[in-house]
């Protein structure tokens, strides 16, 4: 018994990458898609193996039916505060055994896809992983759901839909936002009073901690305009963490960083980045 106990575990731990990796891309988490996949081991251990034909295939849909579950029980607690939700998601991530390995999974599936991911319904969001990144036949992937073959078909092609929407609107968006900094920069080095006015929220804030380490805040569109016009002689674009911003590098020595906050086509916050540590905390990328 504890031979056939062992093959079994040893054909188990040949699945798990590929178990953890679709666990992932359902639930988000590092920390959940292990225990999904221990949850797995746990019902594949208290069954009869000898009736499984296909145990990969088997498997995966064990552990997508645990995410499902898994899913449709976040649904189930919106009502939680977004205080404790976060703290709850906080705690999970300190907790997780291998924070490097979730940063390469984040990496690797991309954050932009994850959000998208979020806003499907639990339905949606195990189709489209299932079929649309593992290749899953909609037969297959209906036995997990629980629904016709039919509705699978629907339910993949809408999140199709959702996520394809989603990723040319957040393209649009960055170019958009790409083109307001890079007019912001230009009409700074220029001078140009009223064109500044046009691209700054009333309310804008600009927070810069050169000097006294504690940002000096300055507020008000006007406010904002007098101070960078006629400056910003060696500031350039750049993505900084992803988004569009700027950084100043004269001779190649870096001075700042500055980040923006876009609403409504408008800048409404910039944060002047000149504290080493800070900077070394940023992602940084010429556009």
């Amino acid at each position: 018994m504890n031979n056939e106990h062992d093959r079994l575990a040893d054909r188990f731990e040949s699945y798990r990458t590929h178990l953890q990796a679709a666990a992932y891309r359902m639930l988000g988490s590092l920390s959940e898609a292990e225990d999904a996949v221990q949850e797995a081991w746990f019902r594949l251990s208290r069954s009869d193996s000898s009736g499984i034909e296909n145990l990969g295939g088997w498997l995966t849909a064990v552990v997508s039916r645990v995410c499902l579950d898994m899913l449709r029980s976040r649904r189930s607690r919106r009502e939680d505060s977004i205080e404790s939700r976060l703290t709850e998601t906080i705690a999970s991530r300190e907790s997780t055994c291998d924070p490097e390995r979730e940063a390469l999974l984040s990496e690797e599936v991309g954050v932009a896809l994850m959000v998208v991911l979020d806003r499907l319904s639990p339905a949606e969001r195990v189709a489209y992983v299932l079929h649309d990144i593992f290749a899953m036949s909609f037969a297959e992937i209906a036995a997990v759901l629980g629904k016709s073959e039919a509705a699978t078909r629907q339910l993949a092609s809408r999140s199709r839909r959702r996520i394809r929407g989603a990723e040319m609107s957040r393209g649009a968006e960055l170019s958009g936002h790409r083109e307001l900094v890079s007019a912001f920069l230009a009409a700074a080095r220029a001078g140009d009073f009223e064109s500044l006015l046009t691209m700054l929220d009333p309310d804008v804030a600009l927070r810069d901690d050169r000097g006294t380490g504690v940002p000096r805040v300055t507020r008000g569109a006007e406010a904002l305009a007098r101070q960078v016009s006629g400056k910003a002689q060696s500031a350039q674009a750049a993505l900084v963490d992803g988004e569009p911003g700027a950084i100043a590098a004269p001779r190649g020595r870096l001075l700042y960083v500055l980040r923006f906050t876009i609403v409504s086509g408008k800048i409404a916050e910039v944060d002047l980045i000149s504290d080493v540590d800070r900077i070394r905390g940023l992602e940084l990328a010429i556009c």
